[in-house]
């Protein structure tokens, strides 16, 4: 039961990382890819019916990680208080942005919020990966199953740490880049003309930085916690994360040769699931890594809801998830195809 819930929780993450990384990579592209206040308010038009929507499933997750892990939940808002503000607040910058950058046709105003809009992707991206990198190296988890986390201390991935020190920057600037280079492929798929002919050329060459910064990321990982590599030898679900690692960044390469762009956000959404599923895998069953100590780590089987209630909530979930697919698919289907400049309206999304 625990496997099954850890596993659901997984899956909300992911599909929050791979729909909203297209959001967030297409924002930060926005001053990149179009030069026009008419071509930004088109990668705008690219995702403002799908931003909202996204950001459900990072809801759904704290939903999953509350019925099934209120300690880790518990633990985990006290010592990610600061990082979770930052992150609501690019949230609501982001969100802010898209609805009323539209609403005066003043260059003053939409220069500004273009530029808030650009800016809070940014730092959403950075935190994400700040965050992912935390969860890989651990936190400073005493004995008394508590942390707390500052800026940063001495940038050492050990002891006492902090949010940031050279691994988790490293990780943030991996998935910058990497939710730029998504985003890129989306607006490729999702725009035409002067828009969709540099987002091309940014995926090439954002697929190739993605492609050095992994084996970068992959061996400080390596030294940082090497336990996790030695443990994906028994465990069947990093290897398909592995396979889809590969495969994903396989279909990205030839999408964009080819120029079949379909395949190429189909690779990304794979690749970054790939990511997601090896890394959690291969983190099982420790959810709160200690960096004072391991034996001060938090596991799922230790921090898990009463069995009966994990049963009864297993029994509601796949109809909310029946309801939740359904909606995916009806809104996808309805905004399919290419965005236009006179398909924005310039009111809210």
């Amino acid at each position: 039961m625990i496997e099954i819930w850890y596993a659901i929780l997984c899956f909300m993450l992911v599909m929050f990382v791979v729909l909203e990384g297209f959001d967030i990579g297409a924002g930060i592209l926005q001053h990149v890819a179009g030069r026009t206040d008419a071509e930004r308010r088109m990668v705008i038009a690219a995702i403002g019916p799908l931003w909202s929507w996204h950001e459900v499933w990072l809801v759904a997750f704290g939903g999953v990680l509350f019925v099934a892990f209120p300690a880790i939940l518990a633990v985990s808002f006290a010592g990610f208080y600061l990082a979770f503000f930052l992150l609501l607040w690019a949230l609501v910058l982001r969100g802010v942005s898209i609805e009323v950058s539209g609403h005066i046709a003043d260059p003053l105003w939409r220069t500004a919020w273009h530029f808030i809009f650009a800016a809070s992707n940014v730092l959403l991206a950075i935190l994400i990966g700040a965050a992912l990198g935390n969860v890989v190296r651990g936190v400073p988890l005493g004995a008394g199953g508590k942390f707390t986390l500052s800026f940063f201390t001495n940038f050492s991935p050990r002891g006492g740490v902090g949010i940031l020190d050279w691994f988790t920057i490293s990780v943030a600037v991996f998935i910058l880049v990497t939710f730029a280079a998504h985003g890129a492929n989306g607006l490729v798929l999702k725009t035409e003309g002067p828009v969709h002919d540099r987002s091309l050329r940014i995926a090439r060459l954002l697929w190739k930085a993605v492609l050095a910064l992994l084996v970068v990321v992959t061996i400080e990982t390596w030294q940082v916690r090497p336990e996790l590599f030695s443990g994906m030898t028994h465990k069947p679900f990093a290897w398909l994360g592995l396979i889809s690692v590969i495969s994903g960044l396989s279909a990205v390469f030839t999408g964009l040769r080819s120029k079949r762009e379909l395949r190429a956000v189909i690779g990304s959404s794979v690749f970054i699931a790939g990511l997601m599923i090896s890394g959690a895998a291969s983190v099982f069953p420790i959810m709160l890594h200690s960096t004072l100590a391991p034996e001060y780590s938090l596991s799922a089987y230790n921090n898990a809801a009463a069995g009966h209630g994990l049963a009864v909530a297993l029994v509601w979930w796949p109809v909310s998830l029946i309801f939740s697919v359904a909606y995916f698919l009806f809104i996808y289907r309805h905004y399919t195809g290419k965005v236009k400049p006179t398909d924005d309206t310039q009111q809210p999304y």
